[in-house]
């Protein structure tokens, strides 16, 4: 795996980050796949997410509806990981790809999830 340094923090790319968790890529364009990851965010209420994660950071949650694209442009994650391996609706997937948002998919529950992305960035 490829590493950067921004201003003495790791990051990696999306893609990058999606191989080192084994997680299910469900959308993700070339640009998606080159967004650099430089912190993690987790949480599932909206309006906390939007006020509380910043640009750049992979969004980890177990929210799976329509919204979770919005907030994502919004706030300019880098991708969205849904946890748990949670059943996503296929208008969200197609909706992520649509809008060009990163849309991955883990097993591992939101702690592990994070604890992992915390040993790779």
């Amino acid at each position: 795996m490829i590493l950067k340094t921004i201003e003495g923090i790791k990051a990696m790319t999306a893609k990058e980050l999606a191989k080192g968790l084994g997680a299910e890529i469900l959308a993700m364009s070339d640009r998606g796949a080159a967004a650099e990851v430089d912190g993690a965010y987790t949480g599932d209420l909206l309006s906390y997410v939007m006020g509380n994660a910043e640009h750049g950071n992979a969004w980890v949650t177990i929210m799976t509806n329509i919204n979770i694209i919005a907030v994502a442009l919004l706030v300019g994650t880098s991708c969205i990981i849904v946890c748990d391996g949670s059943e996503i609706d296929d208008n969200v997937v197609s909706a992520a790809k649509v809008r060009d948002v990163t849309l991955l998919r883990c097993k591992t529950g939101a702690y592990e999830t994070c604890a992992s992305i915390s040993r790779l960035i």
